[in-house]
């Protein structure tokens, strides 16, 4: 039994170290999050018997990751003074929501497209702003975002509403001027092929 049971930690261990360190990584920066996830694993691993390592571990893993980054975070802001703490977290978070970490924003050439991006998904309330960029950014599923965050699947969909609706209307003006540039593109094209 003991076997059986150190085997599938060792699964679980190997399928989602990286996936938690990169979550980890993005709140807590690069150099605490191996910290952060090498002591949720040795906490699992503590409580191997005690807990079930079925279909809700993954989830449980998310919750412990980011409870002992905020955690982290917390000892970080009673460490040092309140405002470095901040601004540190704050750097974290903005670098958690740069515009490489998704393929479609890599696409897009305009700096100030980037930022203005950047600044409306900044302006989003914050666990919105979370649940938008575990999607988006982390390709994450809305359950598997309701099981990592422990809130309810309803919840998680209204936020992500929520949050495109404001994305929508704030950049509004950003995607006329997005359709301009590809329907004059299209036209050039299509003249090139023609001639």
């Amino acid at each position: 039994m003991s076997e059986a049971l150190d085997a599938t930690f060792q699964d679980v261990f190997r399928q989602h170290y990286m996936k938690l360190l990169n979550y980890a990584a993005r709140l807590v920066g690069d150099e605490e999050a191996e910290d952060v996830v090498q002591d949720v694993f040795v906490e699992l691993w503590r409580r191997r018997d005690t807990i079930v390592m079925g279909d809700q571990i993954l989830a449980f893993l998310y919750r412990s990751v980011h409870s002992k980054a905020m955690n982290w975070l917390k000892h970080q802001a009673v460490a040092n003074n309140y405002s470095a703490a901040m601004l540190q977290v704050y750097e974290c978070k903005l670098r958690y929501y740069q515009p490489e970490h998704s393929e479609v924003l890599q696409r897009l050439e305009s700096q100030e497209l980037r930022n203005e991006i950047q600044q409306a998904i900044q302006e989003l309330p914050e666990k919105r702003r979370e649940v938008f960029c575990l999607s988006y950014l982390q390709g994450m599923k809305n359950k598997e975002i309701a099981e990592a965050l422990g809130i309810s699947l309803r919840t998680v969909e209204a936020h992500m509403y929520q949050a495109l609706k404001f994305l929508r209307e704030r950049l509004k003006h950003w995607m006329l001027l997005w359709a301009l540039f590809v329907a004059k593109a299209l036209s050039v094209w299509c003249n090139w092929i023609v001639f």
